[in-house]
């Protein structure tokens, strides 16, 4: 019987819907007989796991410290295979300006953008007001280089940016991007290969966070996309570059943006949730791949040093 410690929790502002995804894993792999234990990753998650002795280590947090590369790089030292991608893909497509780069060296497009600096939490440099409005045009995005699931990310007018953007101060750095309207699609990648995608209509302003894991915002999700033949491919295509050029593994989830017949990469996410609203599972699903297949496509693909 493989036993399986399952990572969640953790200390990033994502950490509840980390426990909820953990917990639809959990009850996947214990009624298909899989020996399988949820774990903190506190400071005595070397011992948990010497004493658990866990064939596979299912990474199920999301977020800072837990897909930015920070936890891949400690289960790297336990020599124990785990899910998902390794250090350097990890903090890279957290990186929301690396990865942006890597998109445009590649021919990807993705949204303009400024990165600011807070030099002092107190004093916004209001002469960032002009620049934004010179060299992208309001509204803008607001959003923390390295925080994942649209936490803390606003769409801003020339009113309230200022005011906004104060509220991000207590990250060092962020990203200010230009605001593409049009249609929201997410394509995933399994292994290498195309799995699908699927397009949101949120009730709220944007597809933020509670639109992603709030029922009761209501968020429309339409499968199979309504895309032409040529563009459905466009879009996978993209996807699966982007995979492939962060150095990705195992499961990936590409945000887009379809406006004026051109796809936005927005952001490629390493470790997509997997609770009952989370969308690599519902593409999974449409494609004829049942949840626990899923999970064990996952915890198979699973290595040591990506």
């Amino acid at each position: 019987m493989k036993r399986i410690l399952i990572l969640a929790g953790g200390f990033s502002k994502e950490r509840s819907i980390s426990l909820l995804t953990a917990k639809s894993v959990l009850k996947a792999l214990k009624k298909n007989k899989f020996k399988a234990i949820t774990c903190e990753p506190d400071g005595k998650l070397i011992q948990k796991i010497k004493k658990f002795k866990p064939n596979v280590i299912f990474n199920a947090l999301h977020g800072r410290f837990g897909e930015d590369g920070y936890i891949q790089a400690v289960l790297e030292t336990v020599k124990i295979k785990y899910t998902h991608s390794g250090v350097l893909a990890s903090h890279t497509a957290m990186d929301k300006e690396a990865s942006k780069k890597i998109f445009l060296k590649n021919n990807i497009i993705t949204p303009k953008y400024i990165k600011y600096k807070f030099n002092n939490i107190n004093k916004i440099d209001k002469k960032i007001l002009s620049k934004v409005k010179n060299k992208l045009k309001f509204p803008v995005v607001i959003k923390p280089i390295n925080e994942g699931s649209s936490v803390d990310v606003y769409i801003c007018n020339k009113k309230n940016f200022l005011q906004n953007l104060k509220k991000l101060s207590i990250y060092r750095e962020i990203l200010i991007e230009e605001f593409i309207a049009g249609r929201e699609i997410q394509a995933a990648i399994l292994g290498g290969k195309k799995l699908g995608a699927i397009e949101l209509v949120p009730k709220r302003k944007f597809y933020d966070y509670e639109a992603k894991y709030n029922s009761k915002a209501k968020t429309q999700h339409i499968i199979p996309v309504n895309l032409e033949k040529k563009d459905f491919k466009k879009v996978m295509d993209i996807a699966l570059k982007a995979h492939n050029l962060i150095g990705c593994r195992g499961v990936t989830r590409s945000d887009f943006k379809f406006y004026k017949g051109k796809f936005y990469l927005l952001e490629t996410n390493t470790q997509p949730g997997m609770t009952k609203l989370s969308l690599v599972p519902e593409i999974a699903a449409y494609s004829g791949m049942s949840f626990i297949k899923l999970i064990e496509w996952i915890i198979k693909d699973a290595s040591i040093n990506r």
